[in-house]
């Protein structure tokens, strides 16, 4: 990594009362949640399924299997006990110091939220709440873990309850997409880490960015690297510290 990048950056972020950061699922894997396309990522474990890990994420699948899909969402995608990493902390610091103004994230697993930032952008909604596809009445995870057989179903109408996330073929919510695109217009620095920037539409929001402060922390090189103003290569949750003064010693690592 370079130190002088590394330096140049914490003095923008300093100076900045209008950050806004997109982070993708590189910041939760200090958590220990695998990512989805690295070669331990959770699309190359195939778990004794006959089913490829993006068949079973579709909502073709969810409405034809419903058992088989619930059984591989609760096993695989809540990660239970999962605890915020720095990065998570840092950022929700940062929140609390009034200079980030949000974070929109491309994660399901809440720990931004459970870390203490307060305005989250959920692009692709999340793993611990539910809703029933009749009515739309909301659930929690407890509700799911008390059901007598999978899939759950609404006390209220008796239609299938199902987990809050986007799935393969089914579109990002409007109003939500909206809101991440309004904070990044506005944002005086965008900070973009943990993603390979390869997922669209998610990925295309950093077209609405049109300021000269694009900070991208990652271990590998993206799609938009020539557009970034500033590159920190490595672990996002051993970089992210660095821009709170005495983290350290907040959080004693």
């Amino acid at each position: 990594m370079n130190t002088k990048v590394l330096e140049t950056v914490k003095a923008i972020v300093a100076a900045s009362s209008n950050i806004v950061f997109f982070g993708g699922a590189g910041v939760s894997t200090a958590s220990g949640i695998p990512d989805f396309r690295s070669a331990t990522g959770l699309y190359n474990q195939r778990r004794g399924s006959k089913y490829p890990p993006e068949t079973m994420l579709s909502r073709a699948f969810m409405l034809h299997h419903p058992q088989e899909f619930y059984d591989y969402h609760l096993n695989n995608l809540i990660a239970r006990g999962a605890k915020p990493n720095t990065a998570h902390l840092v950022l929700a610091e940062l929140e609390k110091a009034g200079k980030l103004r949000a974070v929109i994230t491309q994660n399901i697993d809440g720990l931004h939220q459970a870390a203490g930032s307060k305005n989250v952008i959920e692009l692709h909604g999340n793993t611990y709440k539910f809703y029933c596809l009749g009515c739309g009445q909301g659930y929690d995870l407890a509700f799911v873990d008390s059901a007598r057989s999978l899939p759950p179903t609404c006390p209220i109408c008796g239609k299938m309850v199902r987990p809050d996330v986007v799935l393969y073929g089914e579109n990002l919510d409007g109003a939500v997409m909206q809101a991440a695109i309004d904070a990044i217009r506005k944002a005086d620095v965008l900070m973009v880490g943990g993603t390979s920037l390869v997922v669209y539409p998610a990925a295309g929001l950093i077209d609405f960015y049109k300021g000269n402060k694009l900070v991208l922390i990652n271990q590998q090189a993206t799609p938009f690297d020539a557009r970034a103003d500033y590159i920190l290569q490595g672990d996002i949750a051993k970089i992210l510290p660095a821009f709170v003064e005495n983290f350290d010693t907040k959080y004693e690592r």
